[in-house]
């Protein structure tokens, strides 16, 4: 009995683990010139970012960083898509543990403006 005991709380104690772990997808659509969704904010965790390219008219990405440091050494190359998106279609980044605080996300190929993610 006790065995069984110990082996159903392994189990839940996995189980538990396994979804706090879980990765959630960031729909973002992009247009001409703009992210139609233009801040975020989310909690701690890991994301897939899910870019959608709403007829731009050519090929458009993916760029998250933290505030204030733009440049592309900063760039959290994770949240890059895997492919540039296409026109009316989607691309997904790799997944991405944010921690607290505040990020940007822009599109320089499209391009946008920097928009705000807060990551609480």
């Amino acid at each position: 009995m006790k065995k069984v005991v110990a082996i159903l709380i392994v189990f839940v104690g996995f189980a538990f683990t396994a979804n706090a772990q879980k990765t959630k997808t960031v729909s973002l659509e992009q247009t001409k010139g703009k992210f139609t969704q233009q801040s975020l904010t989310l909690s701690e965790g890991t994301y897939v970012f899910e870019i959608s390219n709403n007829n731009v008219g050519h090929d458009v990405g993916f760029v998250l960083a933290p505030k204030g440091k733009t440049d592309e050494e900063h760039h959290i190359k994770n949240a890059y898509v895997t492919s540039l998106v296409k026109n009316n279609s989607k691309s997904n980044s790799k997944k991405v543990t944010l921690t607290k605080g505040e990020y940007v996300y822009f599109c320089p190929l499209n391009p946008t403006p920097e928009y705000t993610l807060t990551v609480k």
